[in-house]
């Protein structure tokens, strides 16, 4: 979907099921954190919007965008540990967020794919939805416009996500 055609933060609340119940992580990268931070923020309100109780939220950092993988992972394999607090508190979905703006060299792009194949990975593997929530813009003036500037916050839409491939899996 093209940010310019839509505000990310825009949808039919009546078209979200209710999340009261459900247990979700989410994996933050540090890098570019005036973006990812207020990502997360927009992502936890909704989420607690829909009913997901703060109890109920896991939020772990890693270093940059190319770690969320690892990161989702980890948090995954530890939500369903039997040697941890939170047993019987396996997560329903982990969101992955970052972002990776375009520099001088090519590097973005072997992040980017990197990251979307790792994540999708995790799909395919695990049992539970895994959401690709990495910004990929040109510039920070991109970048801020889809964490709460012009074109809404994608934290929103990936929350929203979240939720909707929840109850699709149940």
């Amino acid at each position: 979907m093209a940010s310019a055609l839509k505000n990310l933060s825009e949808h039919d609340p009546s078209q979200v099921p209710s999340a009261a119940g459900m247990r979700i992580g989410i994996v933050v990268s540090e890098y570019n954190e005036k973006i990812t931070f207020a990502l997360r923020d927009g992502c936890i309100e909704t989420l607690k919007k829909y009913g997901v109780a703060e109890e109920d939220l896991r939020i772990w950092y890693v270093p940059g965008a190319y770690e969320l993988p690892f990161g989702a992972k980890k948090m995954h394999d530890h939500s369903i540990s039997k040697s941890t607090p939170w047993n019987n508190e396996q997560l329903h979905a982990v969101i992955s967020i970052g972002c990776v703006i375009t520099g001088e060299t090519k590097h973005d792009d072997y992040i980017n794919q990197a990251v979307a194949q790792g994540i999708m990975q995790l799909n395919m593997e695990r049992n539970i939805p895994f959401v690709f929530g990495l910004l990929t813009p040109r510039n920070m003036e991109q970048a801020l416009d889809r964490a709460g500037g012009k074109h809404g916050n994608k934290g929103v839409e990936v929350a929203l996500a979240a939720i909707k491939m929840i109850a699709l899996a149940k």
